[in-house]
């Protein structure tokens, strides 16, 4: 949670989703939780003994170690000596490295979802103001957890067969669901007369995705340059597709 800017996907596109940290749809989180509920891995609970300090230094750790490499290239000794353990310990509580992998992207997942709930996003009516509520959600959580933003991002791109169809899979019953209902409680009303909903959708994913893998590529994730981008494309946006509202005045006037 985090790129673009959302990352809800209309039909037809298939399953991807990697602008999750700045993703403003339930559609994204409620596919994150579905990875989260099903638990395809398995960890040692004594880890959930250790005290809250070690357990957020480990997890800081593997999301910068994966944000910043593909799977195959993460460095599980890395992890480790980041996160203030010995690599056999990290192998005690997690049992492999897909393990580790998968419960980042849970973490992930629920802490976002969390974020959000909180910030009340899920209770606006409003398109603009749900995105609003969410980026803001979503760039507190990216300022708690500085790597989690690339993370999620790298995740959504991974490729790696030992990952990717887990990720994959947690999200694809989802996707569809969602995007047709987002749709489906928007007003056409509040936009443009005559215009295209579905495509209003793609515009903006499309637009999200652009920004998104330039800053991958950059290598730059900063929260609050995010922030800048993305409250100039609220605005354009706005702009673009709100119907705009008439004056009482003139319309009085064109009446006489």
């Amino acid at each position: 949670m985090f790129y673009g800017v959302f990352s809800f996907r209309p039909t037809p596109f298939p399953p991807s989703v990697n602008g999750f940290m700045i993703a403003l749809t339930e559609a994204v989180n409620e596919a994150l939780l579905s990875l989260a509920v099903k638990r395809r891995y398995l960890m040692n609970p004594k880890f959930f003994s250790l005290p809250k300090e070690r357990q957020l230094q480990i997890i800081n750790a593997g999301f910068r170690v994966f944000g910043n490499n593909t799977y195959k290239k993460s460095p599980m000794s890395e992890i480790a000596a980041e996160g203030g353990i010995s690599k056999s310990l990290l192998f005690h509580y997690f049992q492999n490295k897909k393990d580790l992998y998968l419960y980042l992207w849970k973490t992930c997942a629920e802490e976002t979802i969390d974020e959000m709930t909180r910030s009340g996003c899920y209770e606006q009516k409003d398109l603009f103001s749900t995105l609003d509520s969410g980026m803001q959600a979503k760039l507190r959580l990216m300022k708690r957890y500085p790597g989690i933003a690339r993370f999620a991002i790298r995740a959504f791109y991974e490729k790696d067969p030992k990952v990717c169809e887990d990720i994959q899979q947690s999200m694809q019953q989802y996707l569809a669901a969602h995007a047709r209902k987002k749709l489906a409680a928007l007003d056409p009303d509040d936009f443009i007369p005559g215009i295209d909903l579905e495509m209003m959708y793609k515009e903006m994913y499309w637009a999200s995705e652009g920004y998104l893998y330039e800053q991958l590529q950059d290598g730059t994730l900063d929260p609050e340059e995010m922030e800048r981008s993305f409250r100039k494309l609220l605005t354009f946006w706005k702009t673009v597709y709100l119907r705009k509202k008439s004056h009482p005045a003139a319309d009085a006037s064109k009446e006489v």
